[in-house]
């Protein structure tokens, strides 16, 4: 990513996955909504407009209906030229804890507890982060860098980075066109969307709100089979290529931020859970997957999904490299490893920390993504270096759909894939299979 000047406009051009170009003009102090062009992974290019954020204040009757806990996000009002409201600045935007700011901004507080939370004291909340700090990066110089790609693929997918957008619930919460808009953002950078079992729309409605986007089904097993199998059957009818069996939640971690503020979870906004209810004529008040989820799952399960459906089984949520041996024995075909955000088991080992001994214990068996903490290229890179062949990410997309759905899930993405673009340059790498163990070293 070069380094700009905010008083002029400037142009930037990128190539997608898919080998087409494009370019956008990024705005001046006048804070226009600009045109962004690259590339994706299939070749094509188009432009797309950056949600500039204005300073507008928030309308009175829609900060009240949020604090009185209407669990819809915002729908990204836009002023008559095409601006969101009710943020910051554009030339503010700059990261993605500038994105946070922003979407704490249009998100109701209940709401914003379960996005940004964690488990018990959220220590592991934190580690995720701090890890990135425990490793220092070895970059090469006079190297060839006159042209960089970010450009790779998952399981054989071409996508415009080495970052995918994470599996995450409720995303109404944030916006109201939930996963549409998140899906409709993710196609627009040119990346894979996870899509979650307990979304607040279909496969179907996902996939046709983006057309020919890849995406993933993140799955949570019911304890009623035939809930969890419709949910698969309807995904891989309307496209998806893998299915991602979640293996770190036989149970709900203690989340007291979410306690305290009192989330209740769109339970009849989540098609899965509406159809779980339905089939055990269950009308009683609980947690949103109390009673519902199965709890005893096994390793014989990942076996049976990779027999069942002609399509890679990827495990998430494992730490160590004994699940990762038997994730590979039971025919994975990748792993991510997770701590589900530190939602989980507080305590547990940050993500990046259990990368290595999780990429030697596969030993190029499966491919190795990480999920967990984030929040820059520069972390991308260092991901990449201890061995994942990508990252996914899941608040920061979250934020940016919260204060502008589909336009701002696509600008924290690129924002994303331009800093990664910068590291892989600075690291002295074109590509993203570029960067070895060679480029990393323990602080």
């Amino acid at each position: 990513m070069s380094d700009h000047s905010h008083d002029q406009p400037h142009a930037h051009e990128h190539t997608h996955a898919d080998g087409t170009t494009h370019t956008h003009g990024h705005g001046d102090h006048e804070h226009k909504e600009h045109e962004h062009e690259h590339t994706h992974a299939d070749g094509t290019t188009h432009a797309h407009d950056h949600v500039h954020a204005e300073g507008h204040e928030h309308d009175h009757d829609h900060e009240h209906s949020k604090k009185k806990g209407s669990w819809h996000g915002s729908s990204a009002a836009e002023s008559p030229d095409g601006h969101a409201l009710g943020s910051r600045s554009v030339e503010q935007l700059l990261t993605l804890d500038d994105a946070e700011r922003l979407a704490e901004s249009v998100v109701a507080p209940e709401a914003w507890s379960y996005i940004v939370g964690g488990a018990g004291d959220e220590r592991t909340l934190r580690w995720n982060r701090e890890a990135f700090s425990r490793y220092r990066l070895r970059y090469r110089v006079l190297v060839d860098v006159s042209s960089v790609s970010t450009v790779t693929t998952v399981l054989g997918t071409p996508v415009s980075m080495p970052v995918l957008v994470a599996p995450m619930a409720f995303q109404q919460i944030a916006h109201e066109e939930g996963e549409l808009a998140m899906a409709r953002g993710a196609a627009e950078a040119g990346t894979l969307m996870c899509v979650s079992t307990v979304a607040t729309a279909t496969p179907a409605d996902i996939a046709a709100a983006a057309p020919g986007a890849p995406r993933w089904l993140q799955i949570y097993v019911f304890r009623d089979r035939e809930v969890s199998d419709g949910v698969i059957e309807q995904a891989l009818d309307s496209g998806f290529t893998a299915l991602v069996l979640t293996a770190d939640l036989p149970v709900y971690g203690i989340r007291h931020r979410e306690a305290r503020l009192g989330f209740a979870a769109p339970e009849d906004d989540v098609p899965a859970l509406a159809a779980a209810r339905a089939r055990r004529g269950d009308a009683s008040e609980h947690h949103v997957l109390d009673g519902f989820l199965e709890s005893g799952l096994q390793w014989e399960y990942v076996a049976e999904l990779v027999e069942r459906f002609d399509v890679p089984v990827i495990v998430k949520g494992l730490v160590t490299a004994e699940d990762a041996d038997l994730a590979c024995q039971h025919g994975a075909s990748a792993v991510v490893v997770s701590n589900h955000g530190g939602r989980q088991l507080d305590g547990a080992v940050a993500s990046l920390e259990a990368l290595p001994e999780v990429v030697e214990a596969v030993s190029g068996r499966a491919e190795v993504y990480l999920d967990g903490g984030v929040r820059r290229g520069v972390d991308v890179a260092m991901a990449l270096a201890l061995g994942a062949r990508a990252v996914l990410v899941g608040r920061p997309a979250m934020y940016g759909l919260a204060f502008g759905g589909d336009k701002g899930v696509a600008q924290v993405l690129e924002i994303l894939r331009e800093e990664t673009e910068n590291a892989l340059a600075l690291l002295g790498c074109r590509s993203p299979e570029d960067v070895t163990a060679a480029h990393v070293k323990p602080a």
